[in-house]
Parts: C-alpha cells; structure tokens; sequence
C-alpha cells in the first residue's frame, strides 16, 4: 500500500491524498461503506459501486463466525466471494466481541468470548489470530484487535485497557510482518482523556504502521467530546500516512473532521437509516413516512443525482415505504450511499481549492 499526500489546505488541516492497493486507488478524504458480512445490507456490489463507493468495509469477529474464515479462505478470498474487485478494510472485530458476545473474558493472552449464533460455543480471539483470520479473509487493510473502553470509564480502567491494546497491536504487527498485499493499520486508544491518547499515539508511532485509526469513538459519548478528541488525535499522528476514524460517518461528522486532517470514514448509519425509511438531506435526517411527503412529487433531494433522486418522488418512495416494499429501502440506501460519496467528492474538491 502506498499513501500520497496530495494536497493539504491552506485554511485548516484538511487533506486531500491518494491511497493505492493492490484492488486500486483510493481518493480521499473516503466515506466507506460498511458490508459487515460480506454485503452491503440491500445493495448488490454492482449497486454499491455505481454510487462511487471506493472501498468497503467488512467485519473480522462476524465472518470469523459465519461462514468461516476457513471456507472464505478456500472461495478465494473475500473479494472473490462477495464478487467485489474493488479494496476492502476489515476491522479486527474487537468492538463486537466486547458489545456483543456472551460471558467475555479478557486476558493478557487475548479474549475469550461465546458466541452469540452458535449456541454459545466458546471461542478466543488473540492478537496473532486476528492478524491469521484477516490474511485468511485477504483484505487489503486489515486492523489489530483492541479493546475498546466505555466511554463511561473510569480513567484507571481506560490507562488499563490502553496498556493491554498496545501490547496487543505490537505483537499483533510482529506477527503480521510486511508483505506485498495487505496493509495493516494501528489503533489509538485512550477514551475521552488526551494523555492516554497522546501515550497511544506516540507508542504506536514508534511501531511504523501503514497507517493510523482514531478508536474508541462514536460509542455514546457526547458529539463535542468525539470531536475534541479526533481533532486533538489527529494532530499527533504522521502526516505521511493515512488517518482513519473508527465508526464516524453522518454528514455532519465528515464536515466537522475532514478539517481537522482526517482522511477515512465508516459507519452502518447510511444503510440503517435506510431501513428505518430515513434518508440524508441538507437540513439533516428526514424520514420518508413524514405527512408531508404524501404529495410530494420532488425527489428526496433535489440537487442529488442517485438513481432514486433522478426517478423517483418522496411521494412514491413513501407510498412504498408504506406498503413494506423492499424498494424502498433499496433506494434510500442507494440515496444515502451516495449523498455521502457526494459530499466527500465535494470536501476534496474544496480542499484541493484551499477552501476549508
């Protein structure tokens, strides 16, 4: 993986660079949409792509579970399986074994967790497994298991948590060591408290990674406090490589942190929303089954240019909405994909011009 630094703005952190994989070249600042399993949630990877998605993001802990590593691994890998040719990120699946897996167990070794889908068979994760699911999976960026704190914490047990994760990272790289293919990202950890960040960020800088991603956000803690925070992170990491924030993904989120020099974004919001008939619009969330769309002829916003705004009406995707047709979610998916693919172009464009 190579990461070129095209252009940094003149009025404020903002970057505009090009990230190149093996699957191609990313332009950001990136929104990437998130195929937890392998799939973006109504969308085939030809829908995904026609809305200029130029990576996505699948989920390590998930497809670990179902349908294997293994079984990805013998399909060809995950590009192959999913029939996606363009990069792919897989997180280390470390939130969801903390959020969501039965009787979890921490240790020094790693984690030990149940499974929530397979009648609570026991499973451990450990830094050097994580790295051994990922290269199994063949994404072209893989992240390094960590724990993630409550943003709730007591300062005593996030310096805790902290330690553990960057003990993790560190074998976790040593047992990655480079090669051709993948790329492997650090994580800074620290909850809500900028020593603990600044610890994190200088061990991890120390360690060379292809890159850097802002964990331990978006997790319920206040929206000053997640800006606050990856504005202060940001600033510590390398300028020469790619600057990742974990989870971050509503319009708003983009244009508060592109400025402040972040490069790459996720979130399962765009296509959640969807299916709970909600889509993006300049003035924020709008839900479609809201009365006034009843006869409303106009698209769902007027100067977009997906394919459910250049067709179809708010009063025709309401009217499905209604109903429980699937199209209805599909083409508030694609508007939503999209809109943000739009708005990351138009961040870069205006970056490019040192206009933020």
């Amino acid at each position: 993986m190579k990461f070129t630094l095209v252009h940094k703005s003149a009025r404020s952190g903002a970057r505009a660079g090009l990230l190149e994989t093996v699957h191609g070249a990313i332009e950001t600042p990136v929104f990437m949409p998130v195929g937890t399993l392998g799939a973006v949630k109504a969308l085939t990877p030809e829908l995904t792509a026609e809305q200029g998605a130029q990576i996505i993001l699948s989920n390590t802990y998930h497809l670990f579970l179902r349908p294997g590593a293994d079984l990805i691994a013998r399909a060809g890998g995950l590009h192959k399986f999913m029939h996606w040719d363009k990069p792919i990120l897989t997180d280390s699946g470390g939130f969801q074994v903390f959020s969501l897996a039965k009787l979890c167990k921490i240790t020094q070794d790693g984690v030990e967790f149940r499974s929530p889908f397979d009648g609570g068979v026991k499973h451990k994760f450990t830094p050097e497994l994580v790295v051994d699911i990922q290269r199994q999976l063949g994404s072209d960026i893989m992240m390094p298991l960590d724990v993630c704190s409550p943003h709730t914490a007591a300062k005593e047990k996030v310096a805790e948590d902290l330690r553990l994760t960057l003990d993790w990272e560190k074998r976790a790289l040593e047992h990655f060591a480079q090669n051709q293919v993948q790329a492997f990202f650090g994580i800074v950890q620290g909850g809500l408290h900028e020593d603990l960040r600044q610890e994190s960020a200088e061990y991890l800088r120390g360690l060379d990674f292809a890159g850097y991603a802002i964990g331990g956000v978006s997790v319920g803690e206040p929206e000053a406090d997640l800006y606050r925070v990856a504005q202060y992170t940001a600033a510590l990491l390398p300028p020469d490589k790619p600057r990742y924030l974990m989870g971050v993904g509503l319009p708003q989120n983009l244009q508060q942190c592109v400025p402040f020099g972040i490069d790459m974004f996720d979130a399962v919001l765009p296509t959640r929303l969807a299916r709970h008939n909600t889509f993006f619009a300049p003035d924020g969330l709008e839900n479609i089954l809201n009365a006034k769309s009843a006869a409303d002829f106009a698209p769902l916003v007027e100067t977009c240019d997906c394919y459910a705004c250049r067709h179809f009406s708010r009063a025709y995707i309401r009217h499905l909405a209604q109903a429980k047709e699937i199209l209805a979610i599909i083409l508030m998916t694609i508007h939503n994909i999209r809109y943000l693919v739009n708005l990351t172009r138009d961040l870069r464009r205006k970056i490019l011009n040192d206009e933020i």
